[in-house]
């Protein structure tokens, strides 16, 4: 680390505020593989990724990092990291295999086994609910598209929530509906691989019903730990001045931002844009009471940031952040390219001051209805050899990380731009290298890197940037 490096870690550690959290994120499907060793059912993502074409370079999920036969080894790296919490998610197929029916006892006793051995490293958890991990069955019976499917979640919920609700300090009960729902059934680029566009909005509606019943079933076993919910937000701007430019992304903002937060946070939809009504429709077919059922209050709100993103009207490239969907094609606006930024290995741009701005934006559009946040998920892929024998220099990573926690540091500080928002931590995307989706194992995000061969774990200067951190942050305490 250089000196410089040093200077950083010092400035950042001392704006931290006592009680902010330092973790990292992780995903049970990406991770864990052993899809059948105790039972597990499988997922609607193990049927996508068998399907020709659908990963990158034909890439399985059925190793990943093996997570599952080393977490110890995983756990101590964290120990040895300094993290504060460790944000996982519960795979619902390996708890209850057809996502409906009894629970399977060997796959809660997986996740028993990893609580208490965080709790025993002195690392705090944050158990994710779902993760993007459908059970297959419930996939074929329409996914998300079914309501059916959310009052099947609240079940499984139940049974997490009595067999871990006493040692959980944290509960998020989905994580991205938005990208679950265009991606995986909008665009098709995610599974269950559904093409449907703007008729995808009713799994935007039934995953957030789902959100509300996990609430309720939380609240209901008497958990000990804070509720909250993540999802992704993208700041949206116009690639011009234009009037039809302004309209996409007024549009676009309520497909990606608001839909979610404005039925969590306010009990409500959004209004679209007259123009744009028409492509809305589907939300309207909502039951009685939903409403107040997704918006019953919650301890965090949790929010995922990447980057930001511009439109612009008519059809245009077929490109998407997670890769090309014909589909895309097909819609009257399209995502323009920012030339002032630096890209990660994704092509995402590196926006660290479009974080602060978002979060001006929430604590404008939500006031008090406005929960403490989490910066739940934060990182970056970065091109990096498949193999290595000693650290990795990814000093392109170190200052991604230091440039979004500062930058979210000092709009919330004293003086800042939101300083009015409650932000009460950062989590790292992510501990390991790992299987990114459809992406497979060619982004890597991790602070360490996973041989996927060997499946030996190599920590990166980032892994000892961001425990200098919280050491330094110690130091000064």
């Amino acid at each position: 680390m250089t000196v410089q490096d040093q200077g950083s870690v010092e400035d950042l550690a001392a704006r931290l505020r006592p009680g902010f959290v330092l973790g990292v994120a992780a995903a049970a499907f990406q991770i864990e593989g052993s899809l059948t060793a105790d039972g597990r059912g499988p997922s609607g993502w193990d049927a996508f990724a068998e399907k020709p074409g659908a990963i990158v370079d034909g890439d399985s999920p059925t190793i990943a990092c093996d997570h599952y036969n080393r977490a110890d080894e995983d756990i101590a790296l964290m120990q040895e990291l300094g993290v504060d919490s460790y944000r996982f998610s519960l795979s619902w197929p390996r708890i209850q295999p057809g996502g409906k029916g009894a629970v399977n006892p060997r796959g809660l006793d997986f996740y028993d086994r990893l609580i208490d051995k965080l709790l025993a490293a002195g690392i705090s958890p944050m158990a994710t609910l779902f993760h993007w991990d459908t059970p297959l069955e419930l996939e074929h019976a329409g996914g998300w598209m079914n309501r059916e499917t959310a009052e099947r979640f609240a079940v499984y919920c139940a049974a997490v929530a009595e067999r871990f609700g006493d040692r959980v300090e944290y509960w998020v009960t989905m994580n991205e509906p938005v990208s679950v729902t265009l991606q995986g059934y909008a665009l098709g680029v995610h599974s269950p691989g559904r093409q449907l566009l703007f008729d995808s909005l009713p799994a935007a509606h039934h995953q957030l019903l789902g959100h509300g019943l996990a609430v309720q079933a939380l609240r209901g076993a008497g958990v000990k730990g804070q509720i909250g919910v993540s999802n992704m937000h993208s700041p949206v701007q116009p690639a011009s001045s234009s009037l039809g430019d302004r309209l996409m992304a007024q549009a676009l903002d309520l497909i990606l931002n608001r839909i979610y937060a404005d039925a969590i946070l306010l009990g409500q939809y959004p209004k679209p844009p007259l123009p744009m009504k028409p492509w809305f429709r589907s939300l309207g077919t909502i039951h009685d009471g939903d409403l107040e059922l997704i918006s019953q209050p919650l301890d965090f709100y949790g929010l995922n940031y990447y980057y930001p993103i511009k439109v612009a009207i008519g059809p245009g490239p077929a490109e998407i952040p997670t890769g090309t969907s014909t589909e895309m094609a097909k819609v009257p606006f399209h995502l323009a390219a920012y030339q002032e930024y630096e890209t990660t290995g994704f092509g995402w741009p590196v926006a660290p001051e479009r974080l602060a701005l978002l979060l001006r934006e929430m604590k404008d559009r939500y006031g008090d209805a406005l929960p403490p946040l989490f910066i739940t998920e934060g990182g970056a892929s970065f091109p990096e050899p498949p193999q290595v024998d000693g650290p990795i220099e990814d000093a392109n990573r170190i200052s991604y990380l230091a440039d979004h926690l500062g930058h979210a540091l000092t709009a919330t500080g004293p003086g800042g731009i939101a300083e009015d928002v409650d932000l009460r931590g950062y989590y790292v995307w992510t501990l390991l290298d790992n299987f990114e989706w459809a992406a497979g194992y060619s982004q890597r995000f991790g602070l360490v890197h996973v041989d996927f061969d060997t499946l030996e774990r190599t920590p990166k200067d980032s892994f000892y940037w961001y425990r200098a951190l919280g050491r330094a942050r110690a130091r000064g305490l």
